[in-house]
């Protein structure tokens, strides 16, 4: 079987015990018992090799400062649980079962305890106990079928199960099914740039680097790049940073990261627009699906006072609209970067289509690209094949950025891949996911990145290529005799006949405005005053291939044959 056949049948199997909950949960509300069961009963299934041990411990310790040190010397993990109890061990005493749980969760540590809080765990508890189902519903998780011992169900495949539950819990929720995650295929991807031809991490010894996710969900990305690290290099160790807004997906990434023994302190909760938790941080590597297409008005106090402090803080460059805050995560991405003279970092980041062109010269969305482009830290952006995504069909890109490109065949180059038609399609849609991107089209991508050379779908530009400066041509203003309308002997503009040219960079203003303007309007001139510097990447438009319409004798053809189809099936109808 294959993994995620595997991956997907023990989810559906955890998902059934569901049916228990039927009559007192609605199937929305699923979710709600089924995803912090499932958290626990692994914690469980992991410390059931050295429970005896640690009860044995317990007793010894249990008054010491160090305690905590000391247990999770014994459990061999960063948790551990002085609870007598086990699942197992909870189905001896049915009557007491409600006490008996909650002395059981009670006996985790303190860093298991912020997760079963983020659950809200405690009011279902309750609820189960109250309409008799909490005894049915822990033996259910006794089961063979929820056996999730590290034997059985690899950390890998944990991450993949929890990310299976969500995406059931949120389909029957009518929520997006995919908001918290991102395709393991595009993480795949994304990590393989990301790590591209960093030779000390690739090759050295004891080295350790970290990563970080502003927008870190249930950490798959985290934990795909962890994976991705040790197979080429299983002695560099890869720190995990990340933050996330959602209380229950940021419990099963602290808890992913507790299971596979990484520092789950790392994993902070809280908004990364309005609250920060990595302040003044950098990282070697930077990962990230932010959402995009979503309003940041909650924010908009906090980043408007931290964009004031210009530089200092993470929004210098400019502000997107309210109505998007997709590149406010670009911003924070960018200020986690390490200096070039420590080593540099890399970034890849998601985004859909309006970072690339919205807003005019002037606008917050331009001047984050001008800063971007004009300090030469965007290496590539590639367009991904539509209906990948869970959650939205729509266009979507990654952009790579990096300050380390001096003296590289990339400095001042920015290379655009289009790997749009780079899919297949699945046999059955998840969401709206009806496409997947295969391992050949993952090696394609990644070759043609690291290869840095042109073909059909890859192309190199300047920096310069994507910049423009925005003229304000004017044209003089007469009254009804035809004369000008001077002001102190100068020609005063007509604003109903006002317009606006975008001049290359890489072209003289003058030199455009004498061949493009001034042969069609001789009196024009221009409003140095208004004139302005602006950047867009209008990535369709290089890769933009003409179609030359079908024959007109094809198309009358095509359609009196359906008139004739359509003359035979309405004379069957009538003739009923």
């Amino acid at each position: 079987m294959s993994l995620s056949a595997n991956i997907s049948e023990k989810a559906a199997l955890i998902w059934a015990i569901a049916d228990k909950l039927t009559g007192v949960y609605k199937p929305h509300e699923y979710g709600e018992v089924i995803l912090p069961l499932t958290v626990i009963r692994r914690f469980d299934c992991i410390l059931a090799d050295t429970k005896d041990a640690v009860l044995e411990k317990f007793e010894t310790v249990k008054n010491l400062p160090m305690r905590d040190v000391l247990l999770r010397n014994v459990s061999g993990k960063a948790f551990y649980n002085t609870s007598k109890y086990t699942f197992e061990r909870l189905l001896d005493d049915p009557d007491n079962i409600e006490a008996n749980f909650r002395d059981y969760l009670n006996g985790f540590s303190e860093n298991v305890q912020d997760i079963l809080e983020k659950f809200k765990f405690d009011g279902q508890i309750t609820t189960m106990a109250n309409k008799g189902i909490l005894y049915i519903v822990i033996k259910e998780f006794t089961t063979p079928k929820a056996n999730l011992h590290p034997d059985i169900i690899s950390n890998l495949e944990m991450g993949y199960i929890f990310e299976e539950i969500i995406r059931r819990f949120s389909e029957s929720h009518n929520e997006d099914a995919g908001q918290h995650y991102t395709p393991r295929e595009v993480i795949q991807l994304m990590v393989n740039i990301l790590f591209y031809d960093d030779n000390d991490v690739l090759s050295g010894n004891n080295v350790a680097k970290t990563i970080y996710d502003p927008a870190c969900g249930t950490g798959g990305m985290l934990s795909v790049a962890e994976e991705y690290l040790h197979k080429l290099n299983a002695s560099t160790e890869l720190m995990a940073f990340g933050q996330e807004i959602n209380d229950q997906t940021f419990a099963i990434c602290k808890a992913d990261m507790l299971i596979k023994g990484n520092n789950a302190d790392f994993i902070k909760d809280g908004n990364t627009l309005s609250d920060d938790q990595f302040e003044g941080q950098t990282f070697d590597y930077i990962l990230s699906n932010p959402p995009f297409g979503r309003e940041w008005k909650n924010e908009k106090a906090a980043v408007e006072a931290e964009a004031k402090r210009g530089f200092a803080g993470r929004f210098g460059p400019g502000l997107p609209a309210a109505s998007d805050g997709q590149m406010l995560f670009l911003l924070t991405a960018i200020s986690k970067m390490k200096e070039p003279q420590n080593g540099g970092s890399r970034i890849a980041i998601i985004h859909n289509g309006s970072p690339l062109f919205t807003g005019d010269a002037g606008s917050g969305p331009s001047e984050i690209r001008r800063y971007i482009l004009e300090n030469d830290l965007l290496e590539a952006i590639i367009a991904l094949p539509n209906d990948i995504f869970y959650n939205t069909g729509i266009a979507t890109y990654i952009w790579v950025l990096s300050n380390k490109k001096a003296g590289t065949k990339r400095e001042g180059k920015v290379q655009l891949i289009n790997a749009n038609n780079l899919y297949e399609k699945r046999r059955k849609a998840l969401g709206n996911k009806r496409n997947d991107i295969p391992e050949n089209a993952i090696e394609e991508i990644t070759k043609l990145y690291g290869d840095f050379t042109e073909s059909e779908i890859s192309k190199i530009f300047d920096t310069t290529d994507f910049g423009f400066t925005k003229i304000t041509v004017e044209r003089p203003l007469k009254d009804e005799n035809g004369q000008l309308v001077l002001k102190k002997g100068k020609p005063q503009p007509d604003t109903s006949l006002r317009d606006t040219e975008n001049v290359p960079l890489k072209e003289d203003i003058q030199e455009y405005f004498e061949r493009e303007v001034l042969p069609f309007a001789p009196d024009a001139w221009i409003d140095e005053k208004k004139s302005k510097v602006g950047y867009e990447i209008p990535f369709t438009r290089y890769f933009y291939k003409y179609e030359a319409p079908r024959p007109s004798a094809e198309i009358m053809k095509e359609i009196i044959e359906i008139e004739k189809e359509l003359e035979g099936a309405l004379a069957e109808v009538f003739a009923e």
